[in-house]
């Protein structure tokens, strides 16, 4: 009874306030100003949704890694880029209008691509019978209601109370960070056995995938001529995953608590890699002409 509360209904109010406070430091016109950058919208669309789950089911099938914890890898391969990322973002000194928005845009087009995903892993790593008992449909709402619902809640508080939204937001983002840990924490305790067993499977996979797919997004950036900001914007937007969402997605819609342990690893060293990458990034932006394209 009490594993059914913490699933059922602690985890998706846990992540309905994160993406309340992401939506509290939103408006209308963040989704509007990535329009006026296409490229750098098209570039990040393709790093984050068909490069990432690509990259993790091709190290998943080279190491060989199957089962739930494959599905639990594809699941959080298909959740839209974090809140964190606006912070590392800001800390790499990349562009933080685009991060913001990237991350806005981001949050609902998942609503419709990752029931696709999860529901295609499920029968190719668990069979068809899985994948049967999973309406898209009613995934497609439950993703909507824990994700796009308190964004667009955050964003009215926001036109409505400005002057209380700018105040509390820097509180409420804090107050995020400390419930997405509680939410590791609890993903943890409740699967120890099988996460001592495995670590050192799934560590090491999260940590090449984390770390990969930083590289690969800011080189993706770099070679579509974007400006170096921007490069390294992207690659921690392609990175940086709502580890939250795929533990609400694993627990509480799938009911398969092993699938969020992959999710609850990652979620953990994505803040080390990201991190790394930040600082280095920021170290390089000094001496490399942050401002400009690196190309005429």
């Amino acid at each position: 009874m009490q594993g059914d509360i913490v699933s059922g209904v602690l985890l998706p109010l846990i992540l309905a306030f994160i993406m309340f406070s992401l939506g509290l430091g939103l408006t209308p016109q963040d989704f509007r100003r990535i329009l006026t950058q296409p490229r750098a919208l098209l570039v990040g669309m393709v790093c984050h949704f068909v490069l990432l789950p690509l990259a993790c089911y091709f190290l998943l099938k080279l190491t060989g890694t199957a089962g739930v914890f494959a599905v639990g890898f594809m699941i959080l391969a298909a959740c839209p880029t974090g809140s964190t990322s606006n912070l590392l973002t800001y800390l790499a000194r990349g562009d933080v209008a685009l991060a913001l928005s990237f991350t806005a845009v981001a949050s609902v087009l998942t609503i419709f691509t990752l029931p696709l995903v999860v529901t295609w892993s499920l029968t190719h790593f668990l069979g068809a019978s899985r994948a049967v008992n999973v309406p898209v449909g009613l995934m497609m709402g439950q993703v909507a209601l824990v994700l796009g619902l308190p964004v667009a809640l955050g964003m009215w508080a926001r036109r409505q109370r400005p002057a209380w939204a700018l105040r509390f937001e820097p509180r409420a983002t804090r107050i995020a960070t400390v419930l997405f840990v509680l939410i590791v924490l609890l993903a943890v305790v409740k699967n120890w056995a099988l996460l001592v067993a495995n670590f050192n499977t799934l560590a090491p996979f999260a940590l090449v995938l984390n770390l990969s797919m930083l590289a690969l997004g800011f080189a993706m950036a770099w070679a579509a001529r974007l400006p170096y900001r921007q490069s390294v914007t992207l690659g921690i937007e392609t990175a940086v995953q709502n580890a939250a969402l795929a533990l609400v997605i694993a627990s509480s819609v799938l009911k398969e608590d092993a699938m969020a342990i992959p999710g609850a690893v990652y979620g953990v060293l994505m803040y080390a890699g990201g991190l790394v990458f930040a600082l280095l990034m920021r170290r390089l932006g000094r001496v490399s002409a942050p401002e400009v394209a690196h190309a005429a």
